[in-house]
């Protein structure tokens, strides 16, 4: 295969590739901006209801470690 052939095929795996991504992301059924408002706040809410959480049960591991090892 000459070299002129050889980038040709190349350029055409490209295209091709690309072409298989853009008829991909057509088929994806995209949420609406509420749905994605709605699903990002909810998400916030958790991390932080998660991180309060965490940080509750490591607050009181190390109050009850501190008790028991150092004696007070």
């Amino acid at each position: 295969m000459t070299q002129q052939a050889a980038t040709k095929r190349k350029g055409f795996r490209l295209f091709n590739y690309v072409s298989e991504i853009v008829n991909e992301l057509k088929k994806v059924v995209w949420l609406t901006r509420r749905e994605a408002a709605y699903l990002t706040l909810l998400v916030v809410i958790v991390t932080i209801i998660a991180g309060v959480v965490l940080g509750a049960l490591d607050f009181s591991f190390t109050q009850l470690v501190n008790k028991i090892f150092a004696g007070g």
